[in-house]
């Protein structure tokens, strides 16, 4: 999800830029605007998933501390 954001939102600024260059305010605007809230979105995506994996990452060592501290009494 956060590559689809990520490239949206890269066009939608590049779009707001050119227009931006051909005097299109209002549509350079709208467009920028679009552009950082999908670069927002794929950014949050990037660091939800991020800190799952470290959750899980977490969980693994604490299951595996647990399961060496069984095995030893």
């Amino acid at each position: 999800m956060a590559k689809w954001n990520l490239g949206i939102g890269a066009g939608l600024l590049v779009v707001a830029v050119v227009c931006s260059i051909l005097d299109l305010i209002p549509v350079a605007v709208i467009a920028g605007i679009l552009g950082l809230i999908g670069l927002v979105i794929a950014g949050y995506d990037v660091i939800y998933n991020w800190l799952d994996r470290a959750q899980l990452r977490r969980r693994a060592a604490r299951a595996s501390r647990e399961n060496k501290g069984r095995q030893g009494h």
